[in-house]
């Protein structure tokens, strides 16, 4: 399967694989919800963790591919405020969990570029 053909599968893998941990383990991702949102933190992870799938299955379909991946970047910038909730609560743990929180900030950038890229090659067909 050529690589173009992989990347939106990857990329749903990836998403499904969030997607399905917000609700196995939904307390982690609690503790990421900046506190100035309204709800519940539960509440968020839950949606969050259901436009993670929902996200996944768009990706999944050739059909309905540009316009998930397209909302796949946007979520990527969205949830941005929450890794950085995350680093700044984990500046005192010890180093390598440090490391991962502060690692997650620069990953959102190939991330939103990945899903850019699913969309750009999905044009033309649907």
């Amino acid at each position: 399967m050529p690589r173009s053909e992989r990347s939106p599968l990857l990329l749903a893998g990836l998403l499904a694989t969030a997607g399905v941990a917000h609700f196995a383990t939904p307390r982690p991702f609690d503790a990421t919800i900046p506190p100035g949102l309204p709800g519940t933190p539960r509440a968020w992870t839950y949606a969050s963790g259901a436009a993670e799938l929902a996200l996944a299955a768009g990706l999944a379909l050739p059909r309905t591919r540009k316009a998930a991946a397209l909302a796949t970047a946007a979520f990527f910038v969205g949830v941005f405020p929450a890794n950085v909730k995350m680093a700044a609560d984990w500046r005192h743990r010890p180093t390598p969990q440090k490391a991962a929180a502060f690692g997650r900030l620069p990953l959102q950038v190939p991330l939103v570029l990945w899903a850019r890229g699913v969309a750009r090659n999905a044009e033309g067909r649907s």
